[in-house]
């Protein structure tokens, strides 16, 4: 007999006492987001990381073409011609690049493209250096100019341009709306039934899903076909959330033989939001574990991958939902989590104990 700590284990999140579909309740005095997730905006360090880019590029690239000679020979550089007119040529470079990261500091994720260039070439160019001094054609003693004009730069450009494709993801969907919608008795399933309508005829279990492309929503999908009878025999019936459409994705639901279980299709993730689920973290969705599960569940146990259809930075979790109740769920703690769906049936299902949405 498992134990409630065997089966939901310490790594997954649970459900938090207070969602966005306890917020509903408050009415319309309740204060409402009206502009993008604050989590989805520019930091103000990376205002500043640009604009200290911009600088130092301007006028590194400055003082190599108007001293060319002495940058070479503190880099230990011969200056026999033309070497002094092609250092010229590379701080123009340099300088340009330099206001390049100027504009983009008026929004660096609207000028996300300025700093994806810009790392590019702080990542070649080390490599090329490397190159060089083993083939003995630059002195070490160029490194520091390596340190200082591309590694530093590393981390605070790879973190904009996340930031950059989180937000650029999450433009036109619940996360660019404010909270003033009420998805869980608007979106309707492939039926034509709201999921208030369904949790009012027995506990369903509501299964939000990665992107349909996503070798978790894969598995997923095999593990709810594999434990159908046990999460029926418990009394649930099941809701699968996916953010494709519901025609374009049927052979999808056809292949794990759950094409007549209802399904929402919620594109902006308005149900994904309300339910409290949120966009994962780098290590959420990129960390060694999510690594390793990935290979296992597409490569071993031939799961597969395909296109990215919706957000790929949206985060599963799976519910016990009955008659406006959440009674227990899952929020995942990283996407390749893999709960036990008839587990969770067995332990929520019978037990009404949360928040009623009025």
């Amino acid at each position: 007999m498992l134990t409630k700590q065997d089966r939901f284990p310490p790594d997954w999140i649970p459900l938090r006492a207070t969602t966005r579909l306890d917020r509903l309740k408050e009415g319309p005095g309740h204060p409402q987001e009206t502009t993008m997730h604050d989590d989805l905006k520019p930091r103000p360090w990376m205002r500043w990381a640009l604009l200290m880019a911009g600088i130092y590029n301007l006028a590194w690239g400055a003082f190599t073409i108007l001293a060319p000679q002495t940058s070479l020979d503190w880099l230990g550089l011969s200056v026999v011609a033309p070497v002094p007119q092609l250092w010229q040529c590379i701080g123009m470079i340099v300088g340009v690049y330099g206001i390049g990261y100027l504009i983009a500091a008026r929004n660096a994720y609207r000028h996300w493209p300025i700093t994806l260039v810009g790392l590019l070439g702080k990542i070649f160019g080390p490599i090329g250096f490397v190159f060089s001094v083993s083939a003995g054609t630059l002195p070490p003693s160029v490194g520091w100019t390596i340190l200082t004009n591309d590694l530093i730069w590393w981390g605070p450009f790879t973190l904009i341009l996340w930031g950059a494709i989180r937000y650029h993801q999450s433009v036109d969907t619940a996360y660019d709306m404010p909270e003033t919608d009420d998805p869980v008795r608007e979106l309707r399933t492939n039926t034509h039934q709201t999921l208030d309508e369904l949790a009012i005829q027995q506990p369903q279990l509501v299964v939000f899903l990665r992107h349909a492309g996503c070798t978790f929503c894969r598995e997923a999908l095999a593990d709810l076909s594999q434990q159908r009878s046990d999460i029926e025999a418990s009394g649930c019936g099941i809701v699968l959330v996916h953010m494709g459409d519901n025609d374009q994705d049927a052979a999808l639901f056809d292949k794990h033989n759950l094409a007549d279980i209802p399904r929402i299709a919620d594109p902006t993730c308005r149900l994904y939001r309300q339910f409290g689920l949120d966009l994962g973290s780098f290590f959420e969705l990129l960390g060694p574990r999510v690594w390793i599960r990935g290979f296992v569940a597409a490569i071993i146990k031939g799961h597969g991958v395909g296109r990215l259809q919706g957000n790929g930075f949206q985060m599963p979790g799976v519910y016990i939902y009955e008659c406006g109740q959440i009674l227990g769920g899952i929020q995942h703690a990283q996407a390749s989590e893999r709960p036990s769906y008839a587990e969770l049936a067995k332990e929520f299902g019978p037990s009404p104990t949360a928040a009623t949405v009025n």
